[in-house]
């Protein structure tokens, strides 16, 4: 597109894109001109030639060979008061080639969506939502999961867990209460202790599968459903 210019050009500057000043400048400056300077995440941040990371492991009954899920983090205002470790981009890697395809472009797209900041923690409801016509499976521990493309999304969700962006929800000290008292009544009745169940799980081997948490939880207590994970009860 041509820009005609009417007036005579007397001036000119060239926009420069702003330093991070050291620590020491930072301290000096005012509350405004603090935040101005605070680096957020963006699609235009450069990838440092380090960065730092985790990797987890996935072995699920649908494969012979594991996944291994390496998520890399950016350390952006690093040694300031506003430092914030944030994903980057993430890999998923298997001797397993027939997901190939559809490994290389969920990667390609969870990383651009790391890239853009803002909220990514949404990323885990969307994944963790996805249900293999086939059936799912249980995992170690007796937690379900509907897909492998779920336990990729519970592997990023205990990574955001692990950097801080996300929390565990908190029972209330209703729920608490609850649940010991149904932990006691259970354990009285069966004069039995729970941890003693199973090796692999701290709940009783007869439990069931919990629709809300997913795990493996479920008992009859007074003539009801009640999951001694979350205290979710058929009734109320």
């Amino acid at each position: 597109m041509t820009i005609k210019i009417d007036k005579k050009i007397v001036d000119y500057g060239v926009n420069k894109e702003e330093e991070e000043l050291p620590p020491e400048e930072v301290a000096e400056l005012s509350d405004d001109e603090v935040v101005s300077n605070v680096v957020q995440m963006h699609e235009k941040l450069e990838r440092p030639e380090m960065l730092v990371g985790s990797t987890y492991k996935i072995k699920t009954p649908l494969s012979e060979h594991a996944l291994y899920v390496t998520i890399n983090d950016v350390i952006l205002n690093e040694g300031t008061e506003h430092e914030l470790r944030r994903p980057f981009e993430i890999f998923i890697n298997s001797k397993n080639m027939d997901h190939f395809q559809w490994i290389v472009a969920l990667t390609r797209i969870i990383s651009a969506v790391f890239r853009k900041g803002g909220d990514v923690t949404f990323l885990v409801e969307e994944l963790k939502a996805v249900f293999d016509p086939r059936g799912g499976y249980f995992k170690k521990g007796g937690k379900f999961m509907p897909s492998l493309v779920a336990e990729i999304g519970d592997a990023i969700e205990s990574h955001l867990k692990f950097i801080g962006l996300l929390q565990d929800e908190e029972l209330s000290e209703h729920q608490k209460k609850l649940i010991a008292d149904k932990r006691a009544q259970y354990e009285a009745k069966t004069e039995a202790p729970a941890q003693e169940s199973s090796e692999a799980s701290p709940y009783p081997a007869e439990a069931r599968l919990c629709n809300k948490c997913g795990e493996k939880a479920v008992i009859r207590m007074d003539n009801c459903d009640t999951c001694r994970a979350c205290s979710d009860s058929k009734c109320g």
